[in-house]
């Protein structure tokens, strides 16, 4: 499903924010990504992602080579994934429902198989009373939920989620860490950066640890 190759990754000023990383992720696998802040964790799920291409070796997602695929393939590619990013990105301008919308728009869904989709979605996480509401009328919980309604609301088989109960208190995170167990037991593919131990404790994942940049052993 996902496999890096010996993957390097350096950016602008000489900074090698990975180094010499292999290791592969099986179809319907739960692995976390663990490690101090600054060890890597966010590079490496941008890489698993596309969203950047290696320095050095090689990231496979699908058997694709991420770093060899044109451009205008890059988005096909994506649509295999739900991603949840660390600053949420949430429009505060649109409606929790627009929000979860937008990204079947973009792929241009028929509207009304969209609108059933984002319903689902929402009443996964628990907000289909909160549809009409804009995001700054909820609280951090239900903003990560929301994040996590749009990641899921394409039917993606890999998800990824950068650091997702980071500002969360234990109530929450809770919350957040059954969901994920629940869209792994129906078979998606769980990547997922964190340093919260409660979480590695609860759910007793497989872990790859990164200490500046590197794997640790």
């Amino acid at each position: 499903m996902i496999s890096f190759r010996q993957v390097g990754k350096r950016y602008p000023g000489g900074f090698d924010a990975l180094k010499n990383i292999s290791f592969s992720i099986a179809k319907g696998e739960m692995v976390f990504v663990a490690g101090r802040s600054g060890a890597g964790k966010s590079t490496l799920l941008k890489l698993a992602a596309a969203i950047e291409r290696p320095t050095s070796g090689s990231v496979l997602v699908k058997e694709q080579d991420t770093g060899r695929l044109k451009k205008s393939a890059i988005p096909y590619l994506r649509r295999n994934f739900g991603i949840i990013f660390q600053d949420h990105k949430l429009l505060f301008n649109k409606t929790v429902f627009e929000n979860v919308f937008l990204p079947l728009q973009i792929s241009a869904f028929d509207p009304r198989e969209a609108a059933s989709r984002v319903r689902a979605a929402l009443d996964k996480v628990g907000l289909l009373g909160r549809e009409r509401a804009h995001p700054v009328e909820l609280s951090g919980g239900e903003q990560q939920r929301l994040c996590i309604a749009r990641a899921i609301v394409n039917r993606p088989s890999i998800l990824i989620a950068d650091e997702p109960t980071g500002n969360l208190d234990s109530e929450y995170s809770g919350i957040i860490m059954d969901m994920f167990k629940s869209f792994n037991q129906v078979g998606v593919t769980l990547l997922i950066s964190t340093h919260d131990e409660f979480m590695l404790q609860k759910l007793k994942p497989r872990v790859i640890t990164l200490s500046q940049g590197e794997l640790s052993t």
